[in-house]
């Protein structure tokens, strides 16, 4: 069931129940504008990543800027991608399950849709699948170009599986996914520079071998919002599935550029707005955001504009606030905004997007594609 709508349009901002999730309307088409500008002048392609927004109407406004589709990680997030009319999505990530993959092969009766694999099992897998609803299924190989975590090897082993791929009657090889997760959260220019630098020798390889038995790659695939330029300037990539660029959490925030400054070629777009619900503690307020409302993986949120005033301590209903000596202490009743660690986890929350334009809601979205269903 969906929650409730935290706020009608019309309303000011100051009226939202909380917690809700806030999307500041104009951060938020400037970011998606600026991403517009950079991949139109680089030469690559940008497929948005959808496991950060999870909503088909931020996807539109993506592809109304050039985006060529999305990712997602997930088929349940392909589903709703799909079913609300978007025409080209890939998973970019390995689908495993008999059901999984009959729903997949289903939507390619609605969609373009591509999967990736690492093991030719799992080709095996989405070959019945593919058989049995009569369609066709690109799927890209997933070479591990220094995460660590899913991908073949690169060189002859990715090669020798896309090899499989190709043989395989209802698949098609769409080419390789490289990304380099870790390497999005490196604090420093140079450190993100070099993992990228190897991510991208390891793919031009495998891209040369590939194409010495014949195949050519249609996609190559991969960065996110900390290193989406070094891909898009390597000459190998031809896709970027950056995501969290449209909110820009507090975490992304935090990397520096070549100078040593933090980067702010993006805005803080998406928000957490909160209560202070007690203030009886000396130099402590009380917020009613914990846990089930901001993520804490990637370090506490934020407090938005108000110097002095840090988050420090998250319980389930409560987020805990210190104020430093000489600070106003924010009175109950208070609405404060959050800027999330880690903007993905903070969206599945919620059930809806608040949208606000200069104080006023504007605009609800469901968060469409929210949820642990797969």
């Amino acid at each position: 069931m969906l929650q409730t709508p935290p706020a009608r349009v019309g309303m000011a901002e100051h009226e939202i129940d909380t917690p809700a999730l806030v999307i500041d309307l104009e951060a938020f088409e400037a970011n998606l504008d600026v991403m517009a500008g950079i991949i139109s002048g680089a030469g690559v392609k940008l497929r948005a990543h959808a496991k950060t927004h999870k909503s088909p109407v931020i996807a539109h406004l993506q592809m109304a800027r050039g985006a060529v589709g999305q990712c997602v990680q997930k088929v349940a997030e392909a589903e709703v991608l799909a079913w609300g009319g978007v025409p080209d999505i890939l998973v970019s990530n390995e689908v495993v399950g008999a059901d999984k993959l009959a729903r997949l092969a289903a939507l390619a009766r609605i969609t373009r849709i591509a999967v990736c694999a690492d093991d030719a099992a799992q080709v095996a897998a989405i070959e019945a699948a593919a058989a049995s609803a009569d369609v066709t299924i690109s799927v890209l190989v997933e070479i591990d170009v220094g995460a660590g975590r899913c991908g073949v090897a690169p060189g002859p082993d990715a090669v020798a599986l896309a090899q499989v791929i190709a043989a395989s009657p209802h698949l098609t090889f769409g080419g390789l996914q490289a990304y380099h997760g870790s390497a999005q959260h490196v604090r420093t220019h140079a450190g993100r520079h070099a993992a990228i630098a190897s991510a991208c020798d390891d793919a031009r390889r495998t891209v040369e071998q590939l194409r010495q038995v014949g195949l050519e790659c249609a996609i190559v695939g991969g960065a996110g919002t900390g290193t989406f330029e070094m891909e898009a300037a390597s000459g190998v990539y031809t896709e970027i599935q950056a995501g969290s660029y449209c909110f820009m959490d507090a975490d992304y925030a935090a990397n520096l550029d070549a100078d040593g400054r933090p980067i702010s070629r993006f805005r803080h777009s998406l928000f957490v707005l909160s209560t202070v619900m007690s203030a009886a503690q000396p130099g402590v307020a009380v917020l009613d955001a914990g846990h089930k409302a901001v993520a804490i993986d990637s370090g506490m949120p934020r407090v938005w504009q108000r110097p002095g005033v840090s988050y420090v301590g998250a319980s389930d209903e409560h987020g805990k606030l210190s104020i430093q000596d000489g600070t106003a202490v924010p009175l109950v009743g208070e609405k404060l905004r959050l800027v999330p660690g880690h903007c993905d986890p903070t969206v599945d929350r919620f059930d809806w997007y608040v949208g606000v334009r200069r104080g006023r809601v504007e605009c609800l979205w469901p968060v469409a594609a929210r949820g642990g269903f797969a």
